[in-house]
């Protein structure tokens, strides 16, 4: 028979979760100390482990200009005496420069791997420079792009690919260009000025200033010209610059109210009500 009416039915107790409630209560905390020591050494290990024209650690580039820093975990990087860093660029974190095809070669009096001012590397961006390959100032990478001056050859079909000697090209990338994640840059590309490389593109040839370039190959898809302006036309509206003269403080001022405004004069009524 089932209990009577108004008895208290005992509860079973679920011993397990009891103790793993307990038990995350009371490591809670001490969990909680050993992360933020982690974190905390981790970033004292990435501060300490990036290299700059200063603290250049092992690494000894043919020049290394102010301002420039290598993030750590590096990538592969070897042949830096014909590796030459402009100012203020930025190389991410597993970011690979190399200079030649091997450790320990003597490439000749010239650089092979020229970046210029400003560039930015992306995370696990790859920059392989068998032979010349030259990237403009102001350059932006995605991550994971990679960019070469090699390409395997397989002109013998007894031999294996990989046994066979490549083919080298130069590279040269002009300034202020965008590329795109996961773009891959291959031998003898010749990119003009302020070109959008579109992520995932494969570029080969020539691609002329003031272009947007798409696919695998890559292929023009929008350009710009002083006499018809951007063909095809721009589907948005030209971001607006900000005044000379305006403050942080007044962006968020005009922010706050660009939000009541959206919001509308109905916004408050679901709190008063």
């Amino acid at each position: 028979m089932g209990p009577e009416y108004g008895e208290r039915v005992p509860q079973r107790k679920n011993t397990f979760s009891s103790w793993s409630s307990w038990s995350s209560r009371s490591s809670f905390r001490p969990r909680r100390i050993a992360q933020r020591a982690v974190h905390a050494g981790w970033a004292w290990v990435q501060r300490t482990g990036s290299v700059t024209a200063e603290h250049p650690g092992r690494l000894r580039f043919g020049a290394m200009g102010t301002g420039t820093r290598l993030a750590f975990p590096l990538g592969t990087v070897f042949g830096e005496p014909w590796i030459h860093l402009g100012v203020h660029c930025i190389v991410g974190e597993q970011v690979t420069l190399t200079a030649g095809l091997m450790p320990d070669l003597d490439l000749g009096p010239e650089p092979i791997l020229r970046i210029g001012d400003g560039v930015v590397l992306g995370r696990g961006s790859h920059v392989i420079a068998d032979t010349t390959v030259t990237i403009g100032s102001d350059c932006y990478f995605g991550p994971y792009v990679y960019v070469t001056s090699t390409n395997h050859s397989y002109d013998d079909p007894h031999q294996p690919i990989g046994k066979q000697w490549p083919r080298m090209e130069p590279v040269e990338i002009g300034p202020g260009c965008w590329i795109g994640t996961g773009a891959v840059v291959l031998p003898g590309a010749r990119i003009g000025r302020n070109v959008v490389v579109a992520a995932g593109a494969v570029v080969r040839g020539e691609v002329p200033d003031h272009a947007v370039v798409a696919g695998a190959p890559a292929r023009v898809v929008r350009r710009w010209t002083p006499a018809g302006g951007w063909q095809p036309p721009l589907r948005t509206p030209a971001p607006v610059p900000i005044p000379d003269g305006v403050t942080p403080e007044q962006l968020l001022a005009l922010a706050s109210l660009a939000e009541d405004a959206a919001a509308g004069p109905l916004a408050g009524l679901d709190a008063e009500s």
